[in-house]
């Protein structure tokens, strides 16, 4: 009985420790990456509208990059650092490895994107350096098999955690991330450390002050508002398949159209993204486009900002471009139900930040750290709502998604033809 507690502590002390390490240098990696890139964005990029032409020639150094450094073989399997988010989810099922080299390519390419002015987030450059940070000290410790699933599962953590300032959404976001209907809360302790101890290193130490997002009125609870929460719910998941399969649809269409020649597919991208900015004649979409997200809470936005966001990001994403979704994701969220505020009579605020975590639900099949991030980031106001919001949304997106590598352990429900252990991928084709 004694050796079992040792046994059992002597792992609490290995997983504390090493989510420690990982929270310590993944929140101060995240915490140069968010400073850096809103220098980048809003003192260099807003201030020279010129900059966007050259987000072409951006492309063909990425491209170039990821051409002649992104691949690596690791045991004798090829690692593409291309495949960004997939690379760590299929790290964490044990089928690849991610490259300590795949966080600095990450970090340059999403400079160049926001530099000028490719439609993206930085957060989820975060979970990626988070997977790269993971790999390094798995390497570094010589851990088992089974520990370095859940360290790169603490790596995710840390990086969501870090960047959104939500600790405890991070902590469930690394273990629900990679799978459907799935939890491994074995990785709980691991995941828990390293997400509030990056959090902490982002906003204490280092003093990084994220973004607030404030509802100014909640609606009474009634049974009316209820049934409007549950259809405007299904309309926000739909238009997260819809922005999940343009996505996926641009990127296979432009892989098959310049045979995997990544210069070419960035350079074709860069020039129908200038083309698009000239056309709205403006480039409140390119970027993360936060000052329209905010806005978005207060007062009227453009009607079809939220179609604007979806084209302009899943042709920047799609083309081969990096940065993050979750911020493209709650632009196209908030401005939608901003949008639905002129046929609805609920609170501006409160549809905007429904809008705001259904369609990232949707996208990311992440509907237990969706609700945790609405309390996070909302101060627990109208939890029944986002409740119920986050199971609607994940129920009507099917098994669509951001990930083409999260496994389907459960299906959504049996009216869904899926078989347990396929990958959104495989899901989608049929």
């Amino acid at each position: 009985m004694m050796l079992k507690y040792k046994n059992l502590f002597s792992i609490l002390a290995l997983w504390i420790l090493v989510g420690s390490i990982i929270g310590i240098m993944v929140g101060s990696t995240t915490y140069f990456l968010l400073e850096i890139n809103d220098y980048l964005g809003d003192d260099i990029r807003a201030k020279r509208d010129w900059l966007i032409f050259l987000l072409p020639f951006g492309g063909i150094i990425i491209g170039y990059i990821y051409m002649n450094y992104g691949k690596v073989f690791l045991n004798n399997t090829l690692n593409d650092t291309a495949k960004l988010n997939n690379l760590v989810i299929d790290s964490v099922h044990g089928k690849k490895e991610v490259p300590r080299r795949m966080g600095p390519i990450v970090y340059f390419a999403t400079f160049i994107t926001v530099l000028f002015g490719g439609s993206t987030g930085r957060e989820g450059a975060a979970v990626q350096m988070g997977g790269s940070v993971a790999s390094t000290v798995n390497n570094f410790f010589k851990v088992s098999s089974l520990d370095k699933k859940i360290f790169m599962m603490s790596g995710i953590s840390a990086g969501f955690g870090a960047a959104f300032g939500a600790p405890i959404t991070g902590a469930i976001f690394g273990m629900e991330m990679a799978a459907l209907g799935k939890l491994k809360f074995e990785a709980l302790v691991p995941c828990l450390t390293a997400s509030f101890v990056g959090h902490y290193v982002t906003t204490v130490a280092w003093g990084h002050k994220h973004e607030e997002f404030i509802i100014q009125t909640v609606p009474n609870i009634t049974i009316i508002t209820f049934i409007t929460v549950i259809l405007l719910s299904a309309i926000f998941s739909l238009t997260s398949v819809l922005y999940c399969q343009l996505r996926h649809g641009i990127e296979k269409f432009s892989e098959k159209l310049f045979k995997k020649n990544h210069m070419k597919r960035a350079f074709f991208g860069g020039i129908v993204i200038v083309i698009l900015t000239l056309i709205v004649d403006s480039q409140d979409y390119n970027g993360r486009g936060l000052q329209m997200l905010e806005q978005s809470f207060v007062e009227d936005v453009p009607t079809f900002a939220f179609l604007a966001k979806l084209i302009f990001t899943t042709v920047t994403l799609g083309t081969g471009f990096v940065g993050g979704e979750a911020i493209p994701l709650f632009f196209i969220g908030a401005t939608l139900g901003n949008t639905l505020h002129t046929f609805i009579d609920l609170p501006m605020s409160f549809l905007a930040a429904l809008g705001l975590i259904a369609v990232f639900c949707g996208g990311a099949n992440t509907p237990i750290a969706a609700f945790l991030l609405a309390m996070e980031m909302f101060d627990g106001k109208g939890l029944e709502y986002f409740f119920i919001a986050c199971l609607v949304s994940y129920l009507f997106s099917g098994h669509h998604g951001l990930w083409p590598s999260q496994k389907i352990y459960e299906p959504k429900s049996r009216l869904y033809n899926t078989l347990q252990g396929e990958t959104i991928e495989n899901a989608e084709k049929k």
